[in-house]
């Protein structure tokens, strides 16, 4: 996926720059319009043909009236997301489910440690939230065989879940990446430091305290993905992996 990053400030090409490096391998474009040369930049690069996906950090109000005389139909537009100054909100804004800018939001929200913000009826009727911990090096079929355990527990289906939720310690952890592309279900990262943080109630671990510097993974992961989110399934270990699921009211 080409993607196009635009920034109009000073803080939103630090962000870029942020959004640049997260991406890694992908090939990504930052773009700086000087004032008033916004309106001949979209202009420019709002063609799928040259970039399937573009970031504007800027106020939504201001993108939508960018792009607005630009669209064609879901198909052909490319996938948009919005960035707030202070890299809170990854807004999907465009092209949600076949442009992949959902997918998009989520991927920009775990590098900048923002909250993804999706408004689709098909993801915003999902309730269900997954957090889930691992051992290094664990295999893709384990994690699903251990979510599949836990959703029979909640007699839930994977048609609820929404997401799955680790710390950013296992972000890149091969065998929970390739569940989630196996599961079509997003990954989303909670940094550690927000679970140092937070004041809900969840089992505490003395062992993990001492491992990674917080006193759980799956369950505050569950709980703070979600919205008002209570926990259904208590922290279950499963050959090498801890799962918890959480669903919002």
């Amino acid at each position: 996926m080409k993607i196009a990053v635009v920034a109009i400030n000073k803080n939103g090409r630090k962000i870029a720059g942020s959004i640049k490096r997260g991406f890694g391998q992908t090939e990504v474009s930052c773009f700086n319009p000087s004032p008033g040369g916004l309106k001949d930049l979209v202009a420019g690069i709002f063609n799928k043909d040259k970039f399937e996906g573009i970031i504007f950090i800027m106020a939504t109000g201001i993108a939508a009236r960018m792009i607005a005389p630009r669209l064609k139909d879901k198909y052909r537009d490319p996938a948009v997301v919005v960035v707030d100054d202070f890299s809170r909100y990854a807004i999907s804004l465009l092209s949600g489910h076949e442009g992949g800018a959902n997918n998009l939001a989520i991927q920009i929200a775990n590098i900048l440690d923002a909250e993804p913000v999706i408004t689709t009826a098909t993801e915003a009727l999902k309730d269900t939230i997954i957090g889930i911990g691992c051992r290094k090096g664990i295999k893709k079929e384990v994690v699903v065989s251990g979510i599949k355990m836990a959703l029979k527990k909640a007699k839930s289906s994977l048609k609820r879940v929404r997401c799955l939720v680790t710390i950013d310690l296992k972000a890149k952890e091969k065998g929970l990446c390739e569940a989630s592309q196996a599961l079509r279900i997003p990954l989303r990262i909670i940094s550690r430091m927000r679970i140092k943080h937070y004041q809900g109630a969840y089992t505490k671990s003395e062992f993990v305290l001492k491992k990674i510097g917080i006193e759980g993974v799956c369950e505050p992961c569950a709980l703070l993905a979600g919205k008002r989110a209570h926990l259904v399934v208590p922290k279950l270990k499963i050959n090498g992996v801890t799962v918890a699921i959480a669903r919002e009211n």
